[in-house]
C-alpha cells in the first residue's frame, strides 16, 4: 500500500491523538482548509470538528503520492461518515487540507 507522504502522516497522528498543539505545529501559519468546498476557519473547524468532538481518522485509501486519502472519519457530533482528504505540503508542514464527504 502507498504510505502517506510523512507530513500528511504527521497531521494524521497529532489528529488521531487529540493534540492540538502537535496538530496545528504540522501546519503552517498561513494555512488554509476547506470543508464540502466552503473554505472554513481552521481554528473554528477544528475545535468544532477533531478537538471539541474527539474527532479520530481511520485511513482507507492513500492516493496522488500519499497528499491524499480517503478515511472513515468519526466525531461525537455527526458520527461516522466516508470523507476524501486533499493536502497541500510545503516547506515539511501542510499549508492547505480540503475534506468533504467521499
Amino acid at each position: 500500500m502507498t504510505q502517506l507522504d510523512p507530513v500528511v502522516q504527521e497531521f494524521v497522528d497529532a489528529l488521531n491523538a487529540n493534540d492540538q498543539d502537535r496538530f496545528f505545529a504540522a501546519l503552517t501559519d498561513d494555512a488554509t482548509m476547506s470543508d464540502d468546498g466552503v473554505e472554513r476557519n481552521i481554528g473554528q473547524w477544528t475545535e468544532s470538528e477533531v478537538f471539541g468532538s474527539n474527532g479520530r481518522l481511520q485511513v482507507e485509501s492513500i492516493g496522488d503520492g500519499g497528499t491524499e486519502l480517503v478515511a472513515d472519519y468519526t466525531n461525537s457530533r455527526w458520527g461516522s461518515m466516508r470523507t476524501s482528504w486533499r493536502f497541500t505540503v510545503r516547506d515539511g508542514k501542510v499549508s492547505r487540507f480540503e475534506t468533504g464527504q467521499a
